[in-house]
């Protein structure tokens, strides 16, 4: 299982290509054959899985109750931007367009190694989202994530 960690800054070309970090490429497994499924992130950012690692998050919303109108509402709002992509020769990525527009990417990402996936950010939003967290909310935030009062889930 990959571990993605590190922030990575590349330059956006006008037709949303983007050169995928070395580090990063270095930290793949094989199986997932520089091919990616690429979406809508919570935060206004992009969430970048591995073939591998997104087939694992497929197996969880597989389990989602389609049902249930919560299971709707999440498979269809977390699926409905998903996009596959494949490094190109020069090791690029082709950030389509509606991606771009949501995470307010324009002439530079950021790439942030979070453990099994990748964050793809806008530099605008990154440095709104860490503005947002006081020392204090981040010292809690740690204790109850890594703590032991949470899981974290």
């Amino acid at each position: 299982m990959p571990s993605f960690k590190g922030e990575y800054e590349h330059s956006v070309d006008n037709k949303g290509r983007v050169a995928f970090p070395a580090k990063l490429r270095k930290a793949l497994s094989a199986e997932a054959q520089e091919s990616f499924t690429l979406l809508r992130g919570l935060e206004p950012c992009l969430y970048l899985y591995p073939l591998d690692e997104w087939e694992r998050v497929e197996e969880k919303l597989s389990q989602v109750n389609s049902f249930s109108r919560k299971g709707r509402t999440v498979k269809r709002n977390f699926l409905r931007s998903a996009e596959d992509l494949t490094l190109d020769k020069q090791n690029r990525l082709s950030l389509p367009a509606h991606l771009l527009k949501f995470s307010g990417i324009n002439d530079t990402a950021i790439f942030i190694g979070s453990g099994e996936l990748i964050e793809v950010w806008s530099p605008e939003k990154l440095e709104e989202a860490d503005e947002n967290l006081s020392r204090d909310d981040y010292e809690e935030l740690f204790e109850m994530v890594l703590g032991g009062n949470e899981h974290g889930d």
